[in-house]
């Protein structure tokens, strides 16, 4: 072989070496792009979901602390359950139940599509799988007093796969909407086993909220702090992050 064919060789070959690296790295970003763009997008419905069962907590121990103190007002579960009319009382059962159950289905979104052991390098979705990893332990830890809306960690997940809507597809998941889930409820007996041990838990929740305070104060707290991570320039929830800062996390729901 003459020194030009061996010069060509050796320019072609890192012509191509160069192409592959560069091909590879590029499908690298484009994947980490796309992944971060999931997690953009899922992770928004995941925050709203996060703070709209917080915002139910909120209100039922809000509403116990009413109930405890001096004078004429009612909270909210003593308001709408114990003495509201036959459609509050249902409401407030599924709609409690359907904001943890919406919780949990975001959950299992991101866990199908968007794969955090893929972006273990960016320190939000660490901290985002490790507040997440904490609420689940919450969810499933038992006192032995008053354990309403325990799951264990299976359940957790079994749940959550109940609320991913049948039609989605991967990167375009959405979870039952509110009017779909009470219909599932309704028609469907082996969803609603699912949900019943719940229901009950809002009726027992109803009757006696103290034994369950504890817990719930520490499920919400967790959440807000998953809050503070997904949306940390608080652009969706301006309001909310002020009076998290002031120590009262969230104002009553409509």
């Amino acid at each position: 072989m003459d020194t030009l064919t061996f010069v060509s060789a050796v320019v072609a070959l890192a012509g191509a070496a160069t192409t592959a690296v560069l091909g590879y790295w590029t499908q690298r970003r484009l994947r980490v792009l796309e992944q971060r763009n999931l997690m953009d997008s899922y992770g928004a419905s995941l925050a709203w979901s996060a703070y709209d069962l917080q915002a139910r907590l909120y209100n039922v121990l809000r509403g116990h602390d009413v109930d405890v103190s001096p004078g004429p007002s009612r909270g909210f579960m003593t308001s709408f359950h114990v003495r509201g009319t036959p459609r509050q009382r249902e409401y407030v059962r599924r709609s409690t139940v359907y904001v943890l159950a919406e919780y949990l289905g975001w959950v299992e979104i991101l866990r199908r599509d968007v794969q955090f052991l893929d972006l273990g390098g960016s320190r939000a979705n660490q901290r985002a799988m490790t507040v997440i990893s904490s609420i689940g332990t919450a969810l499933n830890r038992t006192t032995g007093d008053g354990d309403v809306l325990r799951l264990w960690r299976a359940e957790q997940r079994a749940v959550g796969e109940l609320m991913v809507h049948p039609e989605g597809e991967p990167g375009r998941r959405r979870c039952l909407g509110y009017a779909e889930f009470c219909a599932r409820l309704d028609g469907d007996e082996a969803f609603r086993r699912w949900f019943d041990p719940l229901l009950a838990d809002v009726d027992r929740l109803a009757r006696d909220t103290a034994p369950a305070v504890p817990r719930l104060a520490e499920l919400q707290r967790k959440l807000i702090a998953l809050i503070d991570v997904l949306d940390p320039k608080a652009v969706r929830f301006p309001q909310f992050r002020d009076l998290a800062r002031a120590a009262a996390p969230a104002g009553p729901e409509s």
